[in-house]
């Protein structure tokens, strides 16, 4: 099989296997609309609400874009300070692992309090602080694991911090800086719904999920679900498209 028509027909039977699942899951068991929504009860709910999913979509995909713009911007850089630096990396990384234990549903109302009306600083903000903290482990282990030897030889040809982190570092982090990207992706996603949901504000997929669950609505809830699903997996896929173009020789070929 063409390696094109594999990555492409693997993942769609995956998917309508688990469908497929989901759907028998729900006819074996005989629940109601109301109790658990099966994916033939998903069609009428996208159709019914079609103008608001892709309006709210877009609202939701715009912030966590942006949210993921700026961890990957930050992130970058705080990897690079402690992936330099044996001082800030053991000063920094205690305070990140901490921060980033806290659960973030648990934030979501000190920000909400903290800038009260800004719906979509908010949303973006939250999206920044759930998904930075991969990138930045993960440029700074790339940094950190940069063998001795190569900074001294380029060193004693009189090359620069810059020449070496542009010559050397980068291209070896590249490899798990794109691997991290790929699970800040779905963080962001997380970031963005979870200030939709918990601070409501009636904007984003996150805003329609709350009202589907307000008037019971278990179809419009689960086809909120599908929707963030097939919303992330177009990002996912979009970092894969640039993790080939950027850092592609770092794939082995199997066996």
């Amino acid at each position: 099989m063409n390696k094109h028509v594999q990555a492409f027909a693997v993942p769609m039977a995956a998917i309508v296997v688990f469908l497929l699942f989901w759907e028998a899951l729900v006819w074996v068991n005989g629940w109601p609309t109301y109790k658990m929504a099966a994916p033939s009860d998903l069609p009428a709910a996208f159709e019914r609400h079609w103008s608001l999913f892709l309006t709210m979509g877009w609202q939701t995909l715009w912030r966590t874009i942006l949210g993921l713009l700026l961890a990957v911007i930050f992130g970058t850089i705080l990897g690079m300070i402690m992936g330099f630096s044996r001082i800030m990396r053991d000063a920094l990384y205690p305070l990140l692992v901490g921060f980033n234990a806290i659960p973030k549903a648990t934030v979501v109302p000190i920000v909400a309090l903290m800038f009260v009306g800004q719906h979509d600083f908010n949303t973006v903000l939250l999206a920044f602080m759930i998904s930075f903290f991969p990138i930045a482990v993960s440029v700074s282990i790339g940094l950190s694991t940069l063998e001795p030897e190569y900074r001294d030889i380029l060193r004693s040809l009189g090359a620069s911090q810059a020449t070496i982190f542009w010559k050397i570092a980068l291209p070896k982090t590249l490899p798990e800086f794109f691997g991290a990207l790929k699970v800040a992706v779905t963080l962001a996603f997380i970031g963005t719904n979870l200030m939709e949901i918990v601070s409501p504000h009636g904007r984003g997929l996150g805003a329609l999920f709350d009202s589907g669950r307000t008037n019971s609505d278990f179809p419009l809830m689960f086809a909120v679900l599908i929707a963030l699903a097939f919303l992330g997996i177009v990002l996912y896929y979009i970092v894969v498209a640039l993790e080939k173009i950027f850092a592609g020789w770092a794939e082995r070929a199997p066996g």
